[in-house]
């Protein structure tokens, strides 16, 4: 009986995503997704806890750096409570160590005006690094995607 314990126990452990042992593209990866849901949760702070707490933010919309957790604020600000979304649709992962990564690629913010969906296509890069045991997004640039002319 404490074998067939000792069996389930250790078949649990290496189902559960939560202990999978992943690498620093795939937790690299995971930060982005996370910034990604938290961008739809429309809450500007819940947004710069995606950020390493001294990151810099070259914004879609900004005319200016935003650096640290308060300017990230602030700049997100305007979207609180709005409905908007983010679909990322496509990247590249480039492992820089075992502490950072670049992710780029592109996204869609699709924002509410009007009470209608408007898509913005747009560009990003990020350098995604691990303080202590946690992955954050130490620089974050975004701006309005190009697309291809048909």
């Amino acid at each position: 009986m404490i074998q067939l314990l000792h069996v389930a126990f250790v078949a649990m452990m290496l189902m559960s995503p939560t202990l999978a042992l992943a690498g620093p593209l795939e937790d690299a990866n995971a930060a982005v997704d996370r910034w990604s849901a938290a961008y739809g949760t429309n809450d500007p702070e819940v947004i710069a806890r995606t950020y390493c707490p001294t990151a810099i933010l070259l914004g879609t919309v900004s005319p200016i750096i935003s650096e640290g957790t308060q300017a990230i604020i602030k700049y997100f600000t305007p979207i609180k409570g709005s409905g908007n979304t983010n679909t990322i649709e496509e990247r590249r992962t480039i492992t820089i160590n075992d502490n950072a990564a670049v992710v780029a690629g592109f996204y869609t913010f699709t924002r509410m005006v009007d009470g209608k969906p408007v898509p913005g296509p747009s560009r990003f890069s990020m350098l995604v690094t691990k303080e202590g045991n946690e992955w954050c997004i130490a620089h974050h640039h975004s701006s309005p995607r190009v697309l291809p002319k048909n």
